[in-house]
């Protein structure tokens, strides 16, 4: 298995630059969800990934990854991701596709164009009108509180 550390600023894209977004603003999506957070690695739409990555800070996927996903910042994932992986993070906001199990200490965030197919174990959790989810969902109290 494959596995890949990402700490400063990298863009795994397609050759000749397809997937890569130049502005933040596009990398983000133009979603307030998404730009609020600061991105230090981007899996660009067409990138199939296969392994494990470990990261710090925000990485968007709109790509396809197998595997498993570990960091203690925030995972974006775009409308156009499919990931199939076990995934521990900070946060997690997902706009795409996820099969597997995903524990955030913070929270997740399933928007209106979200399928997950899986458990959930977050303290907080929001998911808007239009999310398809099949699977369990654990809430605990966040170590804050």
């Amino acid at each position: 298995m494959s596995m890949v550390e990402l700490e400063a600023p990298h863009t795994a894209s397609k050759s000749g630059g397809e997937g890569y977004a130049e502005s933040p603003q596009e990398r983000n999506g133009g979603d307030s969800q998404f730009s609020q957070e600061q991105i230090v690695a981007f899996i660009g739409h067409g990138v199939e990934f296969t392994g494990t990555i470990h990261y710090n800070g925000s990485v968007r996927i709109d790509g396809r990854l197998d595997g498993e996903i570990h960091t203690e910042g925030t995972l974006l994932v775009g409308p156009q991701a499919v990931i199939t992986a076990k995934i521990s993070a900070g946060s997690v906001i997902c706009k795409g596709q996820i099969t597997g199990d995903i524990v955030a200490k913070e929270k997740v965030v399933l928007l209106a164009s979200a399928n997950m197919d899986g458990s959930l174990n977050t303290p907080h959790l929001s998911i808007e009108e239009g999310v398809v989810f099949n699977g369990t969902i654990q809430m605990r109290k966040s170590p804050d509180r």
